[in-house]
């Protein structure tokens, strides 16, 4: 049986990658902040044959992640991490501060209690949540840009740390997927996708252990160019974007 762990699980992509990988043969280990949501998400993956477990948990809290992984660890090896959990928008700098420690903090939170155990084991995979933001900083919305390209440059960095180790690391960016996230948004957000199918296209793209799960192809494209400009060329042409909305 295999073991995947999945925070951020109780709306949007984590929900759908939850579904996405519920069957019989799957011990699913969710987390979420909202308890509600979170068991209506187990309910349907119980409901597709998977063993369930959850926990109510904030992906900041440093020492209660790493006892949640550490035991989730011990009663089954984890072959799948999926850093997902995430937060959106606001300004100012308690808001700013509070998206770096959930969107940057919460992934060092669930790669580092389980990374040294996968070493030994020399098997597993990590998957941290980054986001096609995370090509180009964004002045409608600094500290989600950043956050996300210090995930995205962090993942890239540890990926090459672990070659040969037989621990996998794939940086998943995905564009405009639905969430509670772009529930919020009230711009017009090009190439939008269905969590449901994103969370297909992750699948596939670690099992195929890609280093970079970019998508939709237009959208990878465009983080791609937006990567390569000029920085000053780039803020110019970013700057007319309009600002998320905080969660």
């Amino acid at each position: 049986m295999r073991t995947i762990l999945i925070t951020g699980a109780s709306s949007g992509i984590g929900a759908a990658l939850a579904r996405e990988y519920a069957a019989p043969d799957v011990r699913l280990v969710l987390s979420g902040r909202d308890e509600g949501r979170l068991d209506a998400v187990a309910i349907a993956c119980r409901d597709a044959g998977a063993d369930v477990e959850t926990a109510v948990l904030d992906v900041t809290d440093t020492s209660a992640m790493r006892a949640w992984i550490e035991a989730v660890d011990e009663r089954g090896a984890i072959d799948i991490a999926i850093a997902n959990a995430g937060i959106s928008g606001g300004g100012g700098e308690e808001a700013d501060r509070r998206i770096f420690d959930i969107n940057l903090g919460g992934v060092l939170n669930t790669v580092h209690p389980v990374l040294d155990r996968m070493t030994a084991r020399k098997a597993g995979t990590l998957a941290l949540v980054s986001s096609i933001a995370g090509n180009r900083g964004f002045p409608s919305a600094p500290a989600y840009s950043a956050s996300k390209a210090a995930v995205l440059a962090y993942g890239e960095a540890l990926r090459g740390r672990l070659r040969g180790s037989g621990v996998t690391v794939c940086v998943i960016c995905p564009g405009f997927v639905r969430s509670r996230i772009t529930d919020k948004n009230d711009f017009r957000m090009p190439f939008f996708m269905e969590a449901d199918r994103a969370a297909r296209i992750i699948r596939r793209g670690l099992s195929a252990k890609q280093a970079k799960i970019s998508f939709p192809w237009p959208m990878r494209f465009v983080g791609w160019i937006s990567r390569a400009l000029p920085s000053g060329l780039g803020t110019r042409l970013m700057s007319g974007l309009p600002e998320k909305r905080p969660d």
